[in-house]
C-alpha cells in the first residue's frame, strides 16, 4: 500500500515564557523529531501515556498546533509551509474527531446546524434543503435516527453524541481521519460500538485511520499497525501482531503490562 500521509522529523516544540517580559526562557518539546506513514486503507494506532505527544502530533497534522520543523505530506504533496487558502481543499481530505463529545459540540445548536455547518463552507451550492437532506443521510449512517435532526446536544448521551461528532467529521467526505482518543470518554460498554461503527465506516467510505489512544486494549482491536510515543519521541513502531507477543521497548512493555489480560 501507498502511505496516504507521511511524516518526518516532526517537532513541535511549545515556548516557556517567564519573569515580568515574559521572555522565552525554555521550550515543551511536545514532539521532538519524529517520523512515521500512514498507507492508504489501514489503521495506524498512535498510542502513548498523556503528555507523550501524541494528540500534539495528530493536532499539527490539521493545523490545530504549529510546526516547528519537519514535514507532513499528504499523497506526496507539502503541507508544512503552504497558505491557509491553498490548505483549504485538504480540511476536506483530512477530518479529525475530538476525544470529549460533551465538549466538542456546541449546546447552542441543533443536530442539523452542527454535522451541516461545513457544508456551507465546502459546499456552498447546496441550498438549505439539500444540506438538510445530506445530515438525515449522516445521521442514518451513524446509526441515529432522523428526528435526532432537530435536537440539541444535551439531549443525546456520550455514546450518540460522540455519532454525532463522527457525522460532522464524515460531512465533507473526507479520506484520511485523525481519531484523537475517540472513546476514551465513553463508557465501556460504548466504546466497543463506536469503535466497531468506525470499521464499519472505513469498510464502506474506505477511509484511512490515525487513532491516537492510551488504551492499548481498543488499539488492538482496531489497528493493523502501531506506533509507540513517549516523551515527544516514538520508541517503537510495529505491526499490531508484533508489538502484542513480543514488544521490543521497556515503556511498550510496561504499557502492555498495565492493560487487563496481559
Amino acid at each position: 500500500m501507498s502511505a496516504l500521509l507521511t511524516v518526518t522529523d516532526l517537532k513541535v516544540h511549545f515556548p516557556v515564557r517567564s519573569g515580568v517580559l515574559r521572555r522565552v526562557t525554555d521550550h515543551v518539546r511536545a514532539v521532538d523529531g519524529i517520523s512515521f506513514a500512514v498507507p492508504e486503507g489501514a489503521t495506524v494506532g498512535l498510542v502513548g501515556e498523556s503528555g507523550s505527544g501524541k494528540s500534539t502530533t495528530g493536532k499539527s497534522i490539521i493545523r490545530l498546533a504549529p510546526v516547528t520543523v519537519g514535514s507532513i505530506a499528504y499523497r506526496g504533496e507539502e503541507l508544512t509551509g503552504i497558505s491557509a487558502k491553498a490548505f483549504l481543499p485538504y480540511r476536506k481530505r483530512i477530518q479529525m474527531i475530538f476525544q470529549d463529545p460533551y465538549n466538542s459540540l456546541n449546546p447552542r445548536l441543533t443536530v442539523e446546524t452542527i454535522v451541516g455547518e461545513s457544508l456551507e463552507i465546502h459546499f456552498p451550492a447546496l441550498d438549505r434543503a439539500a444540506r438538510r437532506a445530506r445530515v438525515l443521510e449522516l445521521l442514518e449512517l451513524v446509526g441515529l435516527e432522523k428526528k435526532h435532526i432537530d435536537r440539541y446536544p444535551h439531549e443525546f448521551s456520550g455514546g450518540q453524541r460522540q455519532r454525532i461528532g463522527i457525522a460532522r467529521t464524515l460531512a465533507v467526505q473526507p479520506e484520511f481521519v485523525i481519531c484523537d482518543e475517540p472513546v476514551s470518554a465513553l463508557d465501556v460498554s460504548v466504546q466497543a460500538q463506536i469503535v466497531n461503527l468506525l470499521q464499519d465506516l472505513q469498510k464502506q467510505l474506505h477511509l484511512t485511520y490515525l487513532f491516537i489512544s492510551h488504551d492499548l486494549a481498543v488499539v488492538e482491536h482496531i489497528c493493523s499497525h502501531v506506533l509507540v510515543m513517549q516523551h515527544g519521541k516514538i520508541v517503537e513502531s510495529a505491526s499490531s501482531e508484533q508489538l502484542y507477543r513480543a514488544p521490543q521497548h521497556e515503556y511498550t512493555r510496561k504499557l502492555l503490562a498495565a492493560v487487563p489480560d496481559f
